[in-house]
């Protein structure tokens, strides 16, 4: 309970002076109360030996009645014997005593002797009470009178000892009472001196340093934790007092760097919006190095394209730089100069010009630069070009300053980056703007001048028979598919989709299958199942050229007598084009899968639409084409094509199936080698 501070100085804790000073009354206390209980128990226990001694004398006079009474009232001696009996147990329960009543008797000699008397007494009055024959009456009164005042004595004995242990309680009650009055003014006191006292301190020293009083000290009265306190407070107040001194130093110091801050995020602003706007890699270049040069306070900065394939670094553009030192580094070799000597993945450099090599350059040391700092610009690792920052001074970069400019050059990296990811977009949307053509020429204008090929050799064939009224035909089909073809070039310049106008797809599809009624001489059937919500129109345009380019190899290579068209609108649009015709094997490898572009354009349309496309066929036994459309709230294929294809109508023969996915399918298809080819 106490703790050495100092020199060794032994401190007592609050705790262990309040302890000192209530233990001993704490333990005075218990032991006053355990005598008075003591006491108390003792003056039950004589209580209740006096009441066994009143017993006792009720019984001697018993037995005298019972001894005396008329012959004529006869009386069982086996009555007096159970009272002598009782009388005997009372006599030994009195000096034995009884815990449980409780019954103790406070022998002393004086109790010790009255008790002798009374077993004295009783022995001849006992002999009398068992004897045989007829007791004397006079005799038995005697010896009952003696007994009777022997048992008087002993009362009077024990009350007498009674009368000390009462007087003895009482004084114990008072000096409890004087203790407990003692220890509570006691505690008073020194509660006031030690407590008290020292927090009524500290509350003033509080008051006045809140007052604006920062020399407020409170001295020390103890060692205890109040001591504690009072020297944390005067730490406190001398901090205080210290911070308050320098408060307008660091005020000044604290506005220099917001100000700092504040300069570099309008850096990185201007960064970023310069970022956002330069159209060009050499705009982004020109306007970015004097914009880090600034924020750096350099005396020159170059930004470098970093060329890994050659090992070169090539100039972008420069600030401050004199012209001759440009003209000559230009395009550096990796590692030939102070500049170009970072490899991915490296950080900021700063490089003392006079300390490196002299087998280096001497440019930059003629120009009078000291340092150079070396600023990679990377994505992801990837060197793309390096930012060199110079300066006639030797300078040293702190972690914001260095954070600072690494964070400026990653905003370049991510804008040479996007620059390029432009470029690219670019020349994808040529690609697809060119692979977008070629797909509208083959549904169109292919198809067209292919018709008029077929037409071409019927107008030969039909010249070498000399049948006029055939060659009349064949001159008539001829000219609808070149006023077709030319129709499909004029909407191709203007428009550069499918002719569907404003017709829904019902009718774009009866158009088509009108027109290939009249190229191949067959009836297609059209079967429309349920009602439900139209396609949108660039889904529409997609899915009737794949409609097309299947009825296409239809008339070009199945040889068929039937075919049949099966829409389906509901969950989702499903369309279904099947014929009778020979088919093809689509185990079969692939001899010339380049060939078919036809089965190609319809998969590529498919998966730009989202679409599943499933060809099924066999030898012998017809094509299947299966085109199934996303629905509006995400695409269901697995469950429409299981729909649908429970109640497609029976064909002729029942082709076998050798169902895929849109492009295994087709792969599989063109790697067949035979008639779908286009």
């Amino acid at each position: 309970m106490s703790a050495t501070v100092g020199s060794g100085t032994k401190r007592w804790s609050l705790g262990a002076k309040l302890a000192a000073v209530g233990l001993p009354f704490l333990l005075l206390g218990l032991l006053l109360t355990a005598l008075t209980l003591w006491v108390s128990w003792q003056l039950d226990g004589g209580a209740a030996s006096v009441n066994e001694a009143g017993r006792m004398r009720m019984q001697a006079y018993r037995l005298a009645w019972t001894s005396t009474l008329p012959l004529a009232l006869p009386q069982p001696r086996a009555d007096r014997r159970e009272l002598v009996a009782e009388f005997e147990r009372s006599l030994a329960l009195l000096e034995r005593g009884d815990p449980d009543r409780p019954l103790v008797t406070p022998f002393d000699e004086t109790v010790r002797a009255r008790y002798a008397a009374v077993q004295s007494a009783w022995a001849p009055l006992r002999a009398m009470h068992l004897g045989g024959g007829d007791v004397d009456a006079a005799r038995l009164d005697a010896a009952t009178v003696e007994l009777v005042n022997a048992i008087d004595g002993f009362v009077r004995a024990i009350e007498h000892h009674l009368a000390r242990y009462t007087t003895t309680l009482h004084l114990l009650q008072v000096a409890l009472l004087v203790a407990s009055t003692l220890a509570a003014a006691l505690l008073v006191v020194v509660g006031y001196h030690v407590v008290l006292e020292p927090i009524v301190g500290l509350r003033q020293a509080v008051a006045q340093l809140r007052g604006g009083d920062l020399a407020t000290r409170v001295a020390p009265a103890s060692g205890d934790e109040l001591g504690e306190l009072a020297v944390g407070f005067n730490e406190m107040a001398q901090q205080l007092q210290a911070s308050y001194a320098h408060l307008e130093q660091r005020v000044r110091d604290k506005t220099a760097e917001l100000h700092a801050q504040g300069k570099r995020l309008q850096t990185l602003y201007d960064a970023s919006l310069l970022v956002s706007r330069s159209a060009s890699l050499q705009a982004l270049a020109s306007g970015f190095t004097p914009l880090v040069r600034a924020a750096a306070r350099a005396d020159a900065a170059a930004l470098r394209y970093a060329d890994p394939g050659r090992g070169q670094f090539v100039l972008l553009a420069s600030d401050g730089v004199p012209a001759q030192i440009a003209g000559a580094e230009h395009c550096i070799q990796a590692g030939e100069c102070h500049c170009g000597r970072l490899r991915a993945g490296e950080g900021t450099r700063v490089i003392p010009i006079r300390a490196e090599a002299a087998t280096l350059p001497r440019q930059c040391e003629q120009a009078g630069w000291a340092t150079v700092v070396a600023l990679p610009v990377q994505i992801q690792d990837q060197l793309i070009g390096e930012l060199d920052l110079f300066f006639h001074a030797q300078v040293t970069l702190s972690d914001a300053e260095r954070t600072h400019l690494e964070t400026l050059a990653s905003h370049l990296a991510s804008g040479m980056d996007n620059l390029r990811l432009h470029a690219l977009e670019r020349e994808a949307a040529v690609a697809q703007e060119r692979t977008l053509l070629a797909r509208e020429l083959h549904d169109s204008i292919a198809q067209s001048l292919a018709f008029l090929n077929i037409q071409a050799q019927l107008m030969r064939r039909a010249m070498a028979a000399g049948d006029p009224a055939r060659m009349q035909q064949v001159l008539q089909e001829i000219e609808a598919g070149l006023h077709e073809s030319h129709g499909d070039v004029r909407e191709l310049l203007m428009h550069f989709r499918t002719r569907t106008d404003k017709q829904d797809m019902e009718q774009a599809l009866q158009a088509t299958l009108r027109k290939f009624e009249h190229q191949t001489g067959m009836l297609p059937l059209l079967t429309i199942h349920d009602e439900g919500l139209p396609l949108p129109p660039d889904m529409q345009v997609q899915a009737l050229h794949i409609v097309q380019e299947a009825l296409s190899n239809v008339r070009k290579h199945a040889r068929a007598s039937r075919v049949w068209v099966d829409v389906w609108k509901r969950p989702a649009w499903r369309i279904v084009v099947r014929d009778d015709g020979r088919g093809f094997d689509t185990a079969a490898p692939a001899a010339d899968a380049e060939t078919h572009v036809g089965l190609r354009i319809m998969a590529e349309r498919a998966e730009r639409l989202g679409a599943t496309l499933q060809v099924d066929s066999a030898r012998g036994v017809g094509t299947t084409v299966s085109l199934q459309l996303p629905t509006a709230g995400g695409p269901d294929a697995e469950a429409n094509d299981d729909a649908g294809r429970g109640s497609e109508p029976a064909g002729q023969g029942g082709p076998s199936r050798a169902t895929h996915a849109a492009r295994p399918a087709v792969a599989a298809a063109v790697a067949a080698g035979d008639p779908m080819r286009t």
